[in-house]
């Protein structure tokens, strides 16, 4: 049997996460935030790109990882010990739950397996877990169609919710809006039988997740009820754009996409808040080491000195 070498991938200098839209707003049935977490920590070990830049198809992705006790405890600032018990729990609601996941044509839905094998090391302090086949496609890289954000920046949220909230405002960055049916955020947030009403519903879900993110972040979130009748059917997320700016390599010529996104908050002493800037790069193009063809002559571009001119913090 002939063995399939796989392109050379390169990875962020950060963790990232990255999926497919249809995945991001799947239903992750019983997972706890924990789980969450080992998840988005794992799927972020994939790589998307290869020496050149080239976005990998899902067959040249490598689908088996291993993800130690101390990178989620560094990441997710949680304690060492309890770190080798999230992994432990994590790797039997891995193998155990299947995922509601829509179908791209809209035309309905289907539940896949998110991996084949799922081991736990206790010497190693490691779990290695190996991806299937059917989710590979919706953890490629494909412009236009996969969300991305950095993992430190839900690093600090307490709450499931909160995670899945901030990573549907990802997927609206740009446009300071979006919109869900109650149905939609009840299917999302994997609510199940829990919170039967509306108002149980909202307190215990996005409006907790609404002040838990801006606590965290300028971002001025806000939602307003759509309602048919007295029945509230749907939530309109609000908050601050995320900027875009178009960027120069004046040695290479290669262009890459800023993203101005709004700015964490740090708590100082006695309650005060300080910002700190959150920019991120659009992606892969955030790697320093891609190669280039020796023939590329490099562009001259004044956008990088001008960027802060042009684009001031905004208020």
């Amino acid at each position: 049997m002939n063995k399939i070498n796989l392109p050379k991938v390169l990875h962020s200098k950060t963790p990232k996460s990255y999926k497919n839209k249809k995945l991001n707003n799947a239903n992750f049935g019983d997972f706890s935030h924990n789980d969450y977490q080992v998840f988005l920590h794992l799927i972020s070990k994939i790589g998307g790109v290869d020496e050149y830049g080239k976005y990998l198809q899902p067959h040249e992705l490598q689908r088996e990882h291993i993800l130690t006790a101390k990178e989620f405890s560094s990441l997710f600032n949680t304690n060492i010990h309890h770190s080798y018990r999230v992994l432990k729990k994590a790797i039997d609601k891995l193998m155990k739950t299947d995922i509601k996941v829509e179908k791209e044509d809209d035309s309905g839905f289907c539940r896949i397996n998110v991996c084949s094998k799922a081991e736990y090391s206790k010497n190693q302090g490691h779990i290695i877990v190996k991806f299937t086949d059917d989710i590979m496609p919706y953890l490629a890289q494909v412009k236009k169609k996969f969300v991305l954000y950095n993992l430190k920046e839900v690093a600090n949220f307490g709450s499931l919710y909160t995670t899945r909230l901030y990573e549907l405002i990802q997927e609206f960055k740009e446009t300071g809006w979006l919109l869900k049916s109650v149905e939609q955020l009840r299917d999302i947030f994997a609510i199940g039988h829990k919170f039967k009403t509306y108002n149980n519903f909202k307190q215990k879900t996005f409006a907790h997740a609404c002040k838990e993110i801006n606590d965290n972040y300028d971002i001025d979130l806000r939602f307003e009820e759509e309602k048919k009748g007295r029945k509230v059917v749907g939530v309109k997320f609000f908050f601050k754009k995320t900027l875009v700016h178009k960027v120069t390599n004046q040695k290479t010529g290669i262009s890459k996409n800023v993203y101005q996104k709004p700015k964490l908050l740090v708590k100082k002493k006695k309650g005060e808040v300080k910002q700190i800037n959150s920019d991120i790069l659009e992606g892969q193009l955030s790697f320093n080491d891609l190669k280039t063809n020796d023939k590329a002559k490099p562009m001259n571009s004044v956008i990088t000195s001008l960027l802060a001119k042009i684009f001031p913090d905004k208020k």
